[in-house]
């Protein structure tokens, strides 16, 4: 009968041989790879540090020039500013709440601040107050008077000592809006203003032959 019998691990190996302790050849594989591997990463990550230090510490190297950053709002006083609210008939009335409900919170740098009497058909804006009032009767320009369309609406401006007042001459419903000398020129103030005056007050009557939509 043949004997089957193994052998001890390792004995097939030719080191086993000449009775030389074997080594761990997996092991040191293994080994090896993670050294290997380890030198792979820690070098780009040495070049990288030092690149890094060497941009930092270059004389020639200019400072960063610093990022754009958001126009803060001017500082302005919390106290309602005092506005007329006359009574008006219903179509208006609905209008107006209509353009006063969509109005922003800012225009450009001015905050919206409380107003004394009909919020629902009035509004103001920073210190000294930008006013914006809707109802009323509409001007009749001379017809020589400059009048002017920014964005879709066109507006007759009266300059007064103290303020540019710009009325809307095509809308059902007039929309006027005081701008204090501080804030000129005038116009770019009406821009954000008639966005509003578009989507929320219709149009109507005969606009002068000076504007265009």
């Amino acid at each position: 009968m043949d004997e089957i019998t193994s052998s001890p691990p390792g004995t097939d190996r030719p080191d086993a041989a000449d009775g030389k302790t074997p080594g761990p050849p997996d092991r040191d594989r293994t080994t090896r790879s993670a050294a290997l591997l380890a030198t792979l990463v820690a070098v780009p990550v040495a070049l990288a540090v030092a690149g890094f230090a060497f941009v930092k510490l270059s004389p020639d190297t200019p400072a960063a020039e610093p990022g754009p950053s958001a126009t803060s709002a001017r500082p302005q006083s919390a106290t309602p500013v005092e506005m007329a609210a006359p009574k008006l008939a219903e179509r208006p009335e609905t209008v107006c709440r209509a353009l006063t409900s969509q109005l922003p919170s800012t225009v450009r740098d001015l905050r919206q601040r409380p107003v004394t009497a009909g919020p629902e058909q009035n509004a103001a804006y920073g210190d000294p107050a930008l006013t914006i009032a809707c109802g009323g009767t509409e001007p009749v320009p001379e017809q020589t008077a400059d009048v002017w369309t920014v964005n879709r609406v066109c507006w007759y401006a009266v300059d007064g000592p103290d303020a540019t007042v710009l009325t809307t001459l095509d809308r059902e419903t007039p929309v006027r809006v005081t701008i204090p000398r501080t804030y000129e020129p005038a116009l770019q103030w009406v821009s954000p203003i008639s966005d509003v005056v578009v989507a929320s007050v219709p149009s109507g009557g005969d606009a002068p032959s000076g504007c265009t939509r």
